[in-house]
């Protein structure tokens, strides 16, 4: 856990310190002298007296009590300079810049784990080892540029990656982004991301704290404690985006469902991110583009008015947001909109987007704003593209954009893509303690981001109508491997999954009592068979005894099938809902369009069970064939309350079902209110 020691430090001593600033030790040491540390200063190097103006000790030993140590030493000797540091010099706290640890062999993973198991010994914390070091208001402990001014009203930023750290810092910079503080954490030996997103939740203050958290993450080791502190600053009213790069390769798995096949650890990322509110990305750009949305005031709706002097960064603007939900509405006639046209030269327009022309002065954006911010209630936001062709000054435009960002109750997102031609004036802006969006494209994505990702979701467990005593008796008595279909039948309708009514004929006879007792039409599917629709092993809309006698003797000559399954025949929209069961998350479940479009469109959002129905409806209305779901050119769409109740239910199902690894119900036939399980399988994994 994160110590106050590790915040700000009384005293810091860098082991390995270097007259050499080329070298991390030495620039580390540097960054915290022209940083101003203000605390006590030691230094360990046995071959100077005096390093940087400092005097240096010759050994650990020689060290006074100190509370943060920073070790720039090969990876071989930290583990005994760790233990005399922690167990004679009352160190609280550690930071490992070196590499050569868990990284790059076993051998550096034990002297890791040994390091380890000292500091939690004497209760210090341990940050890296193999990372670039902390930022905290108090202290500069990294060994890298650019050291940003810390401001308070900036964002934290946590990064398993020190160089990329350093990348996105140099990203965000020139945008105007600040930064409050920067936490490396390289092999996350004892803290991770996770860990300091704790500590920042647990430590939230809401008058003081900065309510903007970026993290940078390659592996996410505990993903209930990422959960839970993301979604609990969230709720405090901070906003946070993260990148989470690598993802497994869902084609090496064993995998015989379309569940299978599709859930990889990378949708679990999503489903994570999305239960906990976190606005996802995928580059450097884009993270710090969607932070300094973040920096701006919030957008209470959707429509958004353009405001420019330039007409393609408009249009490309508009396809951006429009592509992702957001609205550039027309601004209606009113006398209002006619008398903002007369303070315009002629030629301009007021119609969204507003053109003021090249010839646009200050006077004139200011008149504009104006009106968008206090006359035309169809806009909800601004953004305002202001460049110059070199031709003369733009301060003075500046100026006015800046003093309506502070003034306007609207949010107001300037693109100011001259990063060269207006060099000091775009500086003068940022100076200001404004963010800038070079980029109109990479804006237009980073709001409809922002838009369309949801609030943190309550985990609550759906439980109406769920025998979990049942549940459990089946899964107790059921043998590994696929389920027959009379254990799927039993844990539905345990769950309260509605289903068609099926049964399975093993003899001839069996088949045509069966279908007596079902009625006509039905449907006769092989059993045995992976794919059955791939060996022909489905025969619909069977209407008379006879057909039920010829199918059966075919299908059951099928290699692998040993009995057929006799269901009543429904119809409907085909729909998807399928679960994977990923190590350290949980269940991932799936929804999407059935039958044979799972595997050819793969259209399907991810949640992390356990489901409430806010966040199974938000999975529905985020399918690209959601438009399918709702009704579509004259055809009866699917009630998607019932849809998402029977999300959830499976997801109900599948927390007291954690031997359940993996299941698909393809298809789940849909009309209106009516919505049935066709075709389930399922693999229990004891």
């Amino acid at each position: 856990m994160l110590n106050r020691e590790m915040i700000s430090p009384r005293s810091i001593a860098v082991i390995g310190a270097s007259n050499n600033i080329s070298k991390p030790g030495g620039k580390l040491l540097k960054n915290l002298i022209d940083n101003n540390f203000k605390g006590d200063l030691y230094v360990v190097n046995p071959k100077s007296t005096e390093v940087q103006g400092v005097s240096a000790f010759p050994s650990v030993d020689d060290l006074p009590a100190v509370e943060l140590a920073v070790l720039a030493i090969p990876a071989a000797a930290c583990p005994s300079v760790v233990e005399i540091l922690c167990k004679d010099k009352t160190v609280k706290a550690v930071i490992i810049i070196s590499a050569g640890f868990s990284e790059e062999s076993d051998e550096g993973k034990k002297l890791e784990e040994q390091i380890v198991a000292t500091v939690n010994k004497y209760g210090a914390s341990l940050i890296g080892p193999n990372c670039i070091g902390v930022l905290s208001p108090w202290h500069a402990s990294v060994f890298t540029t650019p050291v940003p001014k810390l401001d308070p009203r900036g964002c934290d930023f946590i990064s398993g990656s020190g160089a990329t750290a350093v990348f996105i810092m140099e990203s965000g910079i020139p945008k105007g982004l600040h930064f409050a503080s920067v936490f490396s954490v390289g092999n996350s030996a004892q803290i991770g991301v996770e860990e300091v997103l704790e500590y920042l939740d647990e430590n939230f203050d809401p008058k003081h704290s900065t309510k903007v958290k970026l993290l940078y993450l390659e592996s996410i080791h505990n993903p209930d404690k990422l959960l839970k502190h993301a979604s609990s600053l969230i709720r405090k009213g901070c906003k946070i985006a993260a990148i989470k790069a690598g993802s497994s390769d869902a084609g090496s798995r064993a995998a015989t469902s379309h569940t299978g096949a599709m859930a990889s650890s990378d949708l679990a990322v999503e489903a994570l991110f999305r239960k906990a509110g976190i606005v996802r990305c995928y580059g450097r750009e884009e993270l710090t583009t969607v932070a300094s949305v973040f920096m701006c005031k919030k957008m209470k709706g959707k429509r958004m008015a353009i405001i420019t002097h330039a007409g393609g960064p408009a249009v490309m603007l508009t396809d951006a947001l429009e592509a992702g939900g957001l609205r550039i509405p027309h601004i209606e006639d009113s006398p209002k909109k006619q008398a903002l046209k007369e303070k315009l030269f002629p030629g301009s327009s007021v119609e969204n987007p507003i053109d003021f022309l090249a010839t646009g002065n200050a006077e004139q954006m200011g008149a504009i704003i104006d009106a968008c911010e206090n006359d035309f209630n169809e806009v909800d936001g601004m953004a305002v593209i202001y460049g110059s062709p070199g031709l003369f000054p733009v301060r003075d435009v500046y100026q006015v954009l800046d003093k309506k960002m502070h003034t306007c109750k609207k949010p107001i997102y300037p693109i100011l893509p001259s990063v060269i031609n207006v060099k000091s004036d775009l500086a003068y802006f940022l100076s200001e303690g404004n963010v800038n969006f070079p980029d109109e494209v990479l804006l237009g994505k980073a709001l409809t981001k922002v838009y369309r990702t949801p609030r943190p979701h309550d985990d609550g467990v759906f439980l109406d109508g769920v025998d979990i005593p049942e549940i459990r008796r089946i899964i107790d008595h059921a043998k590994d491997g696929y389920q027959p279909p009379e254990i799927i039948h039993r844990l539905f309708d345990a769950a309260g999954i509605p289903r068609v009514n099926e049964q399975v004929a093993t003899s001839l006879e069996e088949a045509v009592e069966i279908a007596g007792d079902i009625g006509f039409p039905l449907v006769m599917k092989v059993i045995g068979p992976v794919h059955k629709t791939d060996v022909g092993g489905v025969v619909l809309n069977i209407r008379d005894i006879d057909t039920v006698k010829h199918q059966f003797n075919r299908l059951m000559k099928i290699p692998h099938t040993h009995s057929v399954l006799m269901a009543e025949m429904a119809s409907g929209i085909e729909l998807f809902v399928g679960a994977k069961y990923e190590d350290r998350f949980g269940h991932v479940i799936l929804c999407g369009m059935g039958g044979v479009l799972v595997e050819l469109v793969k259209d399907v959002t991810s949640g992390l069970a356990p489901l409430g129905m806010c966040e199974a409806s938000s999975m529905i209305k985020n399918l690209k064939s959601y438009k399918i779901i709702k009704g579509y050119r004259g055809q009866e769409g699917v009630d998607q309350r019932k849809f998402a109740e029977i999300i959830v239910r499976l997801s109900s199902l599948l927390r007291f079902a954690v031997e359940i690894k993996e299941m698909d119900i393809n298809p789940l036939l849909g009309k209106g209110d009516r919505i049935l399980a066709v075709d389930a399988r399922i693999r229990i994994e004891k």
